[in-house]
This record gives structure tokens, sequence and C-alpha cells, in this order.
């Protein structure tokens, strides 16, 4: 009974449906911005900030930006998957898989709920792994390479703010720095295996993994390896005998999404200042920073810790637009959040019943008409 009550919670469909899943990030954004706007926002300050004509035109072009990326992420999801999902239900998937992502802590991610809703949508569980592991890798790929970009054309000086001292991780004291650098390294390893494993040597992988995680003190995580270790192999066979075309169009895609992304928060933050260029690709490269801060996150979609990284990481670029830029951050932060966090909920919210409706209620409808068919015949 255990086992199955057990089984019950993992299951990605209950993930999905659970009520708690979705109030808890809403909980904790609702108490983090009442927590900031009650302490740290002085309205009066805020009220001289100058909102006309320009603000509206940079807010729209922050939603534009938010269209970009999820057509970004409808395109590629088009590619990978062979063009086998229509362009109606690609919007349903992407939706459901931010949704998924919004109501899931950052240290865990949604990569099981999201095979789950490509293999309802009639692609086979191999397919579905392949297309699922093959974002994250696109995902990774241009973290990896934006990175030493934008650091050559800002220098790293200027992308670690003072306001933050130290962040914990594993219960040890690091300067916002040492977090960064060694969360990059980790992603560059982690690309590296992957990379090794799903174009040269996927066999070789799953031994390794199966090697590394039999040691004593590991092996509670061997069955989870055996798990990896087949959706490395599965994706090879998906993967390795495609196209350049494939590949460069899907990390096209991969980049449009990510860009767009990116820039939502920089025309959000010029609704209410202004700034130079430059100070547009530091605020893109402190948004690296910031990922790498989120990514560890043990809240839902990172919800309050993005808010308290975004204050922390820009607040000196709202100094030119009124007497208390800190008031300012708290305020755009909330916005941004807004815009990138929040829609998803709730549309993945509407969408969910509809989905389940399409691909799951109206299978067994079939089958249960097949059957009685079969039956009276």
């Amino acid at each position: 009974m255990a086992q199955s009550k057990r089984k019950k919670k993992q299951s990605p469909l209950r993930q999905l449906l659970n009520p708690k899943r979705i109030a808890i990030p809403i909980v904790i954004g609702l108490g983090v911005a009442g927590y900031k706007l009650y302490t740290d926002v002085d309205f009066e300050a805020f009220a001289q900030v100058n909102f006309g004509w320009k603000s509206v035109f940079w807010l729209l072009m922050a939603f534009l930006m938010v269209v970009f990326r999820d057509f970004g992420y409808m395109l590629r999801l088009r590619i990978l998957s062979g063009k086998a999902i229509s362009w109606r239900n690609v919007l349903d998937d992407i939706m459901l898989w931010e949704f998924s992502s919004a109501i899931t802590p950052s240290v865990v991610g949604g990569s099981g709920v999201a095979i789950f809703i490509l293999n309802k949508e009639k692609l086979s569980v191999g397919k579905s792994t392949a297309t699922v592991m093959t974002t994250a890798f696109l995902d990774e790929m241009f973290y990896v390479v934006m990175v030493p970009l934008l650091f050559l054309l800002v220098g790293t000086d200027v992308l670690f703010p003072e306001t933050i001292e130290t962040v914990t991780l594993l219960g040890r004291e690091l300067g916002i720095e040492q977090v960064f650098w060694i969360g990059y390294g980790f992603i560059m390893v982690l690309i590296s295996i992957i990379a090794f494993g799903i174009l040269i040597n996927p066999l070789g992988l799953k031994r390794l993994l199966i090697r590394i995680f039999s040691m004593p003190f590991l092996r509670r995580w061997l069955r989870g390896a055996y798990e990896t270790g087949n959706d490395i192999i599965t994706t090879s066979k998906e993967l390795r005998q495609q196209p350049a075309n494939f590949w460069l169009s899907s990390f096209a895609t991969t980049a449009l999404s990510w860009t767009a992304r990116y820039l939502t928060a920089n025309f959000i933050m010029l609704a209410f200042t202004s700034f130079t260029f430059m100070d547009n690709l530091i605020i893109l490269a402190r948004q690296l920073v910031m990922w790498v801060i989120m990514l560890i996150s043990p809240t839902p979609g990172g919800e309050g810790v993005a808010q308290l990284a975004f204050e922390s990481f820009l607040v000196e670029y709202f100094e030119g637009a009124t007497q208390d830029p800190l008031s300012l951050a708290v305020i755009v932060a909330i916005i941004w959040r807004l815009y990138t966090y929040y829609p998803y909920l709730f549309i993945g919210a509407i969408i969910l019943p509809q989905w389940i409706q399409r691909v799951y209620l109206k299978r067994k409808l079939i089958k249960f008409k097949s059957a009685d068919t079969a039956s009276k015949v």
C-alpha cells in the first residue's frame, strides 16, 4: 500500500494537478513582494518617477520579448519532434512545460513531466526522452557560449555587485563570484559529459555512471543512474544521424528564446529609467550570473529568490530615476516576475484540463468504444 501511494505521488499527471504546487509559489511570491513593499518601498519617492509614453513603449517591447521567447520554444519543439506535433498542440505543450517548471523547485527541474507531456502527444518514450534531453543540452550550450562572449565585451570587474557579500552553498559561506564560477564549471562538465554520451560513446557513459553510482555511499542513486544511462543511449540513437541543419536551426531557436528572455528585464527597466548600450550589455551579463543563483534555488521556479537577486544585482541602474533606487528596483522586480513567471502559472492551470481532455480522457474513451464494439462482434 505504501509503495502504491509513493508511486501516485511521483505521477507526472498528479504533479500537474496538485493544487498545492500552484499555491506554494504564489504564497511565497506574495509574501516576499508584500514584505519588500512594506519594508523597502517609499511610495512618495516612486511617485517621482517619470512614467509616460516612453514607458508604455518599453513595456510593450518587454511583452513582445515574452512572445518571442515562447515562439522560439514552440519552433524548437516543432523541429526536435520532426513536426510530429501541430502548432496548436505545441502551444499547449510549451505552456504546460513552463507551468511544470514554475511549480517545481529549480534544483529539481521538470524533465520528467516534460517527457510525460510529449509522450501523451503520441511521441514514443524514446523520442520524448531524446527531445527533452536535447532541449536541456541546447539550453546549457547557449549559456556556455554566451558567458565568455558577454564577459569579453564588458569585462568581469562589473559583473559581481558588492551588495551581495556571501551565499550559503552546501553549508558553506561563499562569495557570489565563487558561487558563479562553481556553477559555470559544473555546467561545463555536465554539457561535456552529455555531448560525449550523445555524440560519441553512449554505452561507455552508461557503464561509467553505473560504476560511479555502485560505490557504497552513492548506491541509493544507482537505479537513477541506470535510467539516465538508458535515456542517453535512446537520445543518441535519435540524434546521431541528424544533419547539420537540424542542429543549426535548433540552436538558433534556442538563442532566440533565451535572448528574448534576458531582454525582457532590460526593456522593463528602460520603462522606468535610462542607460547606455554598454549598460544594456552589463545587465545582460549580470542576468547570466543571476541565472546560476536561481538555478540552485530550492523554491518553485526560483520564486522569492529571483526577486531578491534582481534587486541586488541591478539596483544601481535605477539611481538616476529616483532618490530611492531600492524602492524602484523592488517594484520593477515584481513587474518582471509578472511578465516572466506568473502568466505561466495561470495559463498552465487553464490549459491543463483541456489538455487532459484532449490527450488522456479522449484516448480512454476511444479504447472503451473499441472494446465495446469488439465485445458486440
